[in-house]
């Protein structure tokens, strides 16, 4: 088993207890914060955010192969975003047993049929991939799922990189703190929303960060906005309840919320059906979607991060639709993906059941939720498809195939916890950015990563929920 901790430092338990010190105080000095309640009035209460003691070694290819592809999902999202018959196939059983993904297409239809009204187009999406070993030793790159809405921690993971740089540092292992690459999505994100700004066209409008109730993660959106006041961009956070109450649209379809005109809403909140607490809520995602402003994402977009879009993708012949020239963009993008089956009634779904039920060690049951903590894996997918199989409710899942990522030892360190070196797996994440006005595409990048660690005794979970940590690739 691969080993992030320095073996001298691994055999010294006092040594290994004062890197963990200077480890939690170079997270703080360097903003790598969170809050430690979920109550609205607890921003005085902070600590440092979970990360690991030691970044976790990646191979440097693979690496680069995460980064290299992304500026080709990124125009993949927007192409499936313009084409509505595409969106409408792939959903279809979809929508008929899942009422959020239902929900979320109704507004989707009814943007189709009036037209929108903003021709300005701004995607920020994370790509999530974990590194799945074969039997000889070597990794290749699969995707987990591309998120298209509400991204999380491209402010915290432009922090880390220097925390982990200090621990070797101090640690003594200065060549490899070398090996850490750079890293800042605040400022790629900011970017694309601030080209989106600008092409509104309004100076006093504002961008608005759409929020939760109550946000532990605050101080990672906080790196975005900072960067969107330094080039003078004026920002506001709102909730749904806020629209709705004080939200409108004049006869141009200009959107203001508190008497401020809304150039970009930028949704930090909206992907889950607790999100939603009333009708009040969705007529307000209606009414921003209906709305002047420039949406990150808008509706189409968001449906093209459902797990069934991704299953639906993977199906042959489906790339070339939206790649027709270019074999290349095709296999870069094809290589990435692990397998990923219909549930869809009939008798290919009928021998995906058949399939997971007589190995359910070897796949995960994905349903279309965002967020973490919601798959299926052994017994319990056992479970869960002996009780829909025969139903259409097994269309609101899809299959793909279990990712064997190799173990790396290392310290995961949140506030209270006890020091322990845990058995640990990591998935990482790539953002891209993109904006578009009419069919011209203005803005295409990939503008940083993320890495995310867990104890390897759980299937499920990222940082928010509590069970992975912060981490960053140490390139080998």
């Amino acid at each position: 088993m691969a080993n992030a901790i320095p073996e001298k430092i691994r055999m010294n338990t006092t040594l290994l207890e004062n890197l963990v010190e200077v480890a939690k105080d170079a997270a703080l000095l360097r903003g790598v914060l969170m809050r430690t309640q979920e109550t609205p009035n607890s921003s005085e209460l902070v600590t440092y955010a979970p990360f690991t003691l030691f970044p976790t070694p990646v191979p440097e290819a693979v690496f680069s192969q995460a980064l290299a592809v992304q500026t080709h999902f990124n125009t993949l999202v927007d192409k499936i975003s313009q084409d509505a018959e595409f969106l409408q196939d792939a959903l279809a059983s979809t929508i008929e047993v899942d009422d959020f993904t239902a929900r979320l297409f109704k507004i989707h239809q009814q943007i189709v049929k009036e037209g929108m009204s903003q021709s300005v187009v701004c995607g920020l999406n994370r790509s999530d991939y974990m590194l799945d070993q074969a039997e000889d030793g070597s990794s290749s790159l699969k995707q987990i799922e591309i998120n298209t809405i509400a991204a999380s921690f491209g402010g915290l993971s432009s922090r880390t990189p220097d925390v982990h740089r200090h621990i070797l540092q101090v640690a003594g292992q200065l060549e490899q703190s070398e090996r850490i690459p750079d890293n800042n999505p605040a400022a790629g994100l900011a970017r694309a929303v601030a080209k989106a700004w600008e092409l509104y066209g309004s100076e006093k409008a504002v961008v608005m960060f759409l929020v939760e109730e109550v946000q532990r993660n605050i101080l990672d959106h906080r790196y975005v906005e900072k960067e969107l006041w330094n080039r003078n961009i004026p920002t506001m956070r709102r909730r749904f309840d806020d629209v709705s109450k004080t939200g409108s649209m004049d006869q141009d379809k200009r959107l203001f919320v508190d008497g401020q005109e809304v150039a970009v809403v930028y949704f930090r909140n909206g992907y889950m059906p607790q999100n939603y607490n009333s009708e009040k809520d969705w007529d307000a995602r209606l009414m921003m979607e209906r709305s002047l402003a420039v949406k990150c994402p808008d509706i189409s977009t968001h449906l093209v991060g459902t797990k069934k879009v991704q299953q639906v993708l993977a199906t042959p012949g489906v790339l070339e639709k939206f790649f027709p020239h270019q074999p290349q963009v095709v296999e870069q993008i094809r290589a990435t993906f692990a397998g990923l089956y219909t549930l869809d009634m009939g008798p290919e779904g009928d021998k995906t059941v058949a399939m997971a039920l007589a190995a359910p060690d070897q796949f995960v049951l994905k349903p279309q939720r965002e967020g973490g903590g919601n798959n299926f894996y052994g017994s319990e997918m056992c479970e869960v498809l002996q009780e829909v199989k025969d139903s259409t409710e097994r269309t609101a899942y899809i299959l793909m195939d279990k990712i064997h990522p190799a173990p790396v030892q290392n310290v995961l360190l949140r506030r209270d916890a006890p020091l322990q070196i845990s058995t640990c797996l990591s998935e990482l994440g790539v953002f891209g950015t993109y904006v578009r006005k009419g069919e011209d595409m203005l803005l295409n990048e990939c503008v940083g990563h993320l890495l995310r660690t867990k104890s390897s005794e759980h299937s499920d979970g990222g940082v928010a929920s509590g069970v992975a940590v912060l981490d960053n690739p140490l390139l080998f």
